[in-house]
This record gives C-alpha cells, structure tokens and sequence, in this order.
C-alpha cells in the first residue's frame, strides 16, 4: 500500500506566519555540529531554508545552487554510519540514486544542484528522526519504532511526490518544483508512515486510519524538526505549525505551506480524503504536544500507535491514546489527551 504525500492539497490558514525569531542570515557559530556529536561532517538544511532563513520568497530556480544563500545551510555529523564511506548506517541506508553515489568524505561540500546533496539529507534526516525517537526511550524501556536500517531511494519518482510502500518497507523521494528530499519535513514525514509500518503492519486500510497516518507524518516532522533544530541552535524563523514550507514554495502561495497541523477542523469537517482529514488529528497532537511538552506527549503518542488496529477509527484511536496516557503519566495527562480530542469532536471521547 502506497502512501503518499499529497502536493495538491494547502490548507486554508496560512494567512499569517507566526515568525519565532527575526529574519535574517544565521551566524557561523549556528550552523556548527551539536555539541558532543562526532561523524564525517554534512551541509543539510536545517530544517529547509524557508525556516533558516525566514525568506518566504526563496524558489526553487530549476536546482540552482545560487537560489539558496550559503547562510540556508547547517553543517552537522553524519551518525551511525557503518564505515563503508557511503550513506549506510544503524538506522538508514541509501540504496540508489541517479547519479554519482554521495560519499561520506565529501558530504560537506556539496550543495543543492547536486543530487548527492539530497542523499546526504536523507541520510541525516531519518537517522535524526530515529535518533529523537531512541532518546524518547523507544528500543530500550519501551519498544522499538522502526529500529532497523531503513532502505531509502532518491530521485528514482519521476514526479513531485514521495511515498512509503508497504511492499518494500522503503522509502522513496521524488523530484520536480523543490526536489522532495531537500525539505527535511517531506523526508521525516515518509519516515512517519514507516514508523506505523513497523509498528502495526498494514497500517492504514481504513479512512480514518489513513488520516491518522498522514497526520501523524506532519506531526513527527514538526516535533523532530523542532528538536534538532534546539540541538543544534538553529533558529526557527517560519511558523513552525506550518510543514514542509520549502517544498510547498513551488506551489503555493507565501507563506507557503504544504499542511498544518494546527487548524481548527474538526470531525464533522471530514471529507474522505486522508490528507484533509488528518489536519483534525494532527491539532489534536499539536495540543497535547501545547500541554505536556513535547517529550511527553510524544512518547505518549508513539507508544499509543503500537495499540492501534490497521483499520482503527479516529475514537478507537483517541480512546488508545488516552489509555495509554494513564498509564504512563496518571490521570492529570488522560485528561489533557482527553481534552484534546474533545476539541476536534471525536465522537466517544
């Protein structure tokens, strides 16, 4: 089963942009590896250059290096690699690509017209996404999430999109506009949906299941993005609610934005279509994330998931959620998971 994240669809509330901090060229002392980290050295962005940088008019230019400034760009360690020089690690390996494969050596030095660039943020990206999850205590006091090498691809879509397929457990990055692998969202939200994969296989055979799927790809994205971003002192200066603003400037309007995660649908506002629809569990998860911060709530919202049905519902879903609340932090959590969900309206809550 493929998943898919959709380019048609922009959700209606992005007439203002909440700015974190005040636009501007980052500084060099920024753009350093996190402290206590160690591994080859990368150029990523951090999370994509409308974030970095807070430029809103910024477009893709058909790849062109120049049409991202140098200030975009973060350098930071390439982690658990497994010493062949190429982009195989604990947690992600590159299988193909295009081109020239990306080598660990070199990884610092290439820049966005090159695809090897997108290899190299692929790489980071999901193993960033495995590592947030690994401090959240999932592979040791709690389960594992996807704790295997997840195989990648980039470039081999012919189309600007990006899916997981169930059939591989892989992940692939397409091109076209703001190649997808270039926006740190769009990779973490791909890894999302393997996440559920790993966790309840064949997950999202429903609707609602499928909704909840992508919703909770937009919400890792975002609460992943947000933690390297503190990690490694990189500073937010685009509405952090908004996902994946970079690869949306080839098709929306600024602020760009592909979805955000919080709107004020509720389940009444449903439609059938699961990108549209998950910006109602997506809110719920933003506010539990507003009320128990986010380390939390996202180990709340993680452990739930290993509970649900492939064909879960939205209740059934916010009901594991609030179960599993209780049980890990006691009734004053319930209640604010609770609470969250009543204000989308789900039904049983």
């Amino acid at each position: 089963m493929v998943r898919r994240t959709s380019r048609g669809l922009i959700a209606a509330a992005t007439a203002t942009a909440a700015l974190l901090a005040p636009a501007g060229a980052a500084s060099a002392a920024a753009s350093g590896p996190a402290p206590g980290t160690t591994g080859p050295q990368a150029r990523v962005f951090m999370v994509n250059p409308v974030q970095s940088s807070g430029d809103q008019t910024l477009t893709d230019a058909k790849d062109a290096a120049g049409a991202v400034p140098a200030s975009a760009y973060a350098t930071a360690a390439l982690r658990g690699l497994d010493g062949s020089g190429g982009l195989s690690g604990r947690w992600v390996t590159v299988r193909s690509d295009t081109g020239a494969s990306a080598k660990t050596a070199d990884a610092a030095s290439y820049s966005r017209d090159d695809d090897r660039f997108e290899q190299v943020m692929a790489y980071f990206w999901v193993n960033e996404a495995q590592e947030y999850l690994q401090g959240l205590g999932f592979g040791s006091e709690l389960p594992g999430a996807n704790d295997r090498p997840q195989p990648v691809r980039i470039n081999q879509w012919g189309s600007d999109n990006s899916f997981f397929t169930d059939k591989k457990a892989e992940i692939r990055f397409g091109k076209g506009g703001v190649d997808d692998a270039e926006d740190a969202e769009v990779i973490v939200h791909e890894y999302g949906h393997a996440v559920h994969h790993a966790q309840v296989p064949g997950f999202g055979t429903s609707p609602e299941a499928g909704a909840i799927g992508e919703a909770f790809g937009d919400y890792l994205a975002v609460t992943v993005g947000a933690h390297a971003a503190e990690r490694y002192g990189w500073p937010v200066r685009a509405d952090l609610a908004c996902v994946a603003d970079w690869d949306a400037a080839s098709y929306s309007p600024a602020p760009h934005c592909l979805r955000r995660i919080d709107g004020d649908k509720t389940y009444a506002d449903r439609t059938g279509q699961v990108h549209a629809d998950g910006q109602i569990w997506s809110r719920a998860l933003w506010d539990v994330r507003g009320v128990l911060g986010a380390r939390t709530a996202d180990r709340i919202i993680v452990n739930a998931q290993f509970g649900f049905a492939p064909d879960t519902s939205f209740a059934a879903a916010a009901a594991q959620t609030v179960d599993t609340a209780q049980r890990m932090y006691g009734k004053d959590a319930a209640d604010a998971v609770r609470t969250a969900f009543r204000a989308r309206e789900i039904p049983g809550i």
